[in-house]
């Protein structure tokens, strides 16, 4: 199984792009992961934001593969501990999916079109943070993840 990560808009802050580079190498030791980053809309402040969400879905579903097991992270997603996390992705693998594909969206969410290719939706937390530091939180608990399905001593219980 690979796992994608699709995002829309760079990483800006230098201290989050160190973070998501430490837990994107750290992930890539256990299966192929892939970090794909949409260029984020320009020049639509007099763009409805319904149209902006419609653009940001196109972009989004043309990276995505018809056979791509895709999850939304989502504020209104459910919501799992990190021994949850782990336990779906093992559930994943064991069902044999190809590419597990966590999409990040734009600042006003997903489009209704991405809302309908998703299988499911995660939240990281009922707390909003930006887009930036879901990324860093994110790859944190897919790492994290890996380290639990290996009994590795990175997660105490």
């Amino acid at each position: 199984m690979k796992i994608k990560l699709i995002q829309i808009g760079k990483t800006e802050e230098d201290y989050l792009k160190i973070g998501t580079d430490k837990y994107l190498t750290r992930l890539q030791k256990y299966l192929p992961t892939e970090v794909i980053t949409l260029a984020a809309l320009k020049n639509v402040k007099s763009v409805p934001i319904d149209q902006q969400k419609e653009m940001e879905g196109c972009l989004l579903l043309d990276k995505l593969e018809a056979t791509d097991y895709v999850v939304l992270l989502d504020e209104k997603g459910r919501e799992m501990t990190s021994v949850d996390l782990a336990g779906f992705i093992q559930n994943q693998m064991n069902t044999s999916i190809k590419c597990l594909c966590f999409v990040i969206g734009g600042p006003y969410g997903f489009s209704p079109k991405v809302y309908q290719r998703a299988q499911m939706k995660l939240s990281l937390s009922q707390m909003t943070f930006s887009h930036q530091m879901i990324r860093l939180l994110f790859l944190e608990q897919c790492y994290r993840a890996f380290t639990i399905l290996r009994n590795e001593p990175y997660h105490h219980l």
